[in-house]
């Protein structure tokens, strides 16, 4: 008998369960099917979303999947060799060679090397031993009082604002452990640059922030003021970018907070748009002197101008306006089209500007004519990533280099393209402190200092296989450009 009253009392907790189960579950279902019918009713009378209104409910799901899209694309479908604008093999240099360990590859090349785009150096059978030194170049002409003995390889401009104080900080950290410079970028000169201790260049925009009056003109004692900071060792004039040439930088109004509106001068939480031109000049004349004008504000340090080639007859113009007045920038600043790490209008990144190589090309070519040329020194900022690149580009035209992403991967930049949005993953690119604080500081600008102490290396290596030992003797035919075989007037072996 007792057993049988456990068994019936089990029983009766086991049905009670069940029931409250099934009941619970009834219930649950209403809590998730009402709102989901709702919202159905909803997107079936609302006039914005077709696919919504065609495909209640159902239709977020194309917007998920759009949201996630880029994710799927690097993750899942892009090749080592994809990804754009730096492919993954290239990201993965970057990252080993910030983090100091071995950026080898390997079973060979993933490369079609019979491609016509394909671009090889053409080593030596005498090739020398690697030089240790960290080559450096001397910036500065006769009309200069400071000159100054920069890398060549830099952090090109990038501004507070668009990049986050956690950013700014470690790659000014890193350019002083590894004795390399800093761009400002046209976002001013903040605090973060200077922290850091590393060598800066201020570069003044159309805007010009940091060194405004009330009415966005320049003011000459505010520019005095921060010009004559010691880590100021270059200023240059941003005359056009590669990513919009002929378009004024934007700061989004959800980055314009207290901190950054008050660096630049400017009302905070509003949107700050840029002019697409200079209000202090309108012809060379007037470049060149107002150039000649920050060289004297600034105690007579190295002064120059960065642009976009776009109409070859104005920079034409312009270095024979130099020879004519007798003033000199001392150094030129080329910015290829495929540059960028901002937002800019989709046609601007596309379809406007000469890219980096034939640009550099022609800038070396015109400066030569002309006499002015190794006095005005050419600096190339691009999409220069790789110790291969820094070799080509300096081979055809520049002096020394400027990059901007590569050291954005180095701080921990992941290519996630929402550097627009103000919600970088990775606290590069993001105003959100609660995103910031997820990039330490200590800790990448290590990393900044060891990717460039790396690409320095290998660069010096690739110069060496090619039996080159001076950075002077570096010229254009140390690459083969894709494949002709048999050479032009030869004939095959056989």
């Amino acid at each position: 008998m007792r057993k049988l009253f456990v068994y019936i009392s089990i029983g009766l907790i086991l049905g009670i369960a069940i029931i409250g189960f099934f009941a619970s579950a009834f219930l649950w279902c209403y809590v998730v099917v009402l709102p989901l019918v709702g919202l159905g009713v909803y997107d079936m009378f609302q006039s914005k979303h077709t696919i919504l209104r065609n495909f209640p409910v159902l239709g977020y799901f194309r917007y998920f999947f759009e949201l996630i899209s880029p994710e799927i694309q690097q993750y899942f479908i892009e090749r080592h060799t994809d990804g754009t604008p730096i492919s993954r093999n290239h990201r993965t240099i970057v990252y080993e060679r910030a983090k100091d360990v071995s950026a080898t590859h390997p079973f060979g090349t993933e490369l079609d090397l019979y491609n016509n785009h394909y671009e090889g150096l053409k080593h030596s059978i005498y090739a020398k031993k690697p030089s240790q030194e960290n080559p450096r170049v001397q910036i500065g002409g006769p009309q200069c009082e400071k000159p100054y003995s920069a890398s060549i390889y830099n952090i090109s401009a990038m501004s507070f604002g668009a990049l986050s104080s956690h950013a700014i900080l470690a790659m000014n950290k890193g350019a002083k452990s590894g004795g390399f410079y800093h761009n400002t970028g046209e976002g001013a000169l903040s605090d973060y640059h200077l922290e850091g201790g590393g060598d800066i260049v201020w570069q003044i925009g159309t805007g010009y922030f940091g060194c405004r009056n009330e009415n966005g003109d320049f003011d000459p004692d505010a520019f005095i003021d921060k010009a004559k900071h010691q880590q100021v060792k270059m200023i240059e004039l941003k005359l056009s970018q590669g990513a919009k040439p002929g378009h004024g930088g934007v700061l989004p109004a959800a980055k314009n907070n207290e901190e950054i509106a008050k660096v630049r001068m400017v009302e905070p939480h509003t949107t700050v748009l840029s002019p697409p031109g200079h209000s202090e000049f309108n012809d060379a004349e007037g470049l060149l002197r107002f150039v000649d004008r920050l060289r004297s504000l600034s105690g007579g340090k190295p002064t120059g101008f960065k642009l976009c080639i776009g109409r070859e007859t104005e920079f034409e113009e312009l270095c024979d306006t130099m020879k004519s007045t007798g003033i000199h920038p001392d150094f030129i600043t080329v910015d290829g089209a495929e540059g960028g790490t901002g937002a800019a209008p989709l046609e601007y990144s596309d379809s406007v500007g000469m890219p980096l190589e034939p640009a550099l090309k022609f800038v070396r070519r015109t400066l030569e004519e002309r006499g002015l040329h190794p006095e005005i020194k050419i600096i190339a900022s691009g999409k220069i990533v790789t110790a291969a690149q820094l070799v080509k580009i300096l081979s055809i035209g520049a002096d020394l280099c400027n990059a901007a992403r590569a050291f954005m991967l180095a701080v921990g930049c992941i290519q996630a393209q929402r550097c627009d949005t103000n919600n970088c993953p990775t606290g590069v690119a993001t105003q959100k402190p609660e995103l910031i604080r997820g990039l330490v500081v200590e800790e990448k600008y290590r990393r900044v200092a060891n990717f460039h102490r790396n690409t320095i290396k290998a660069t010096m290596e690739l110069m060496a296989s090619c039996g080159v030992e001076k950075l002077e003797d570096l010229s254009d035919d140390l690459f083969m450009h894709g494949w002709q075989w048999p050479p032009e007037g030869g004939t095959r072996a056989g």
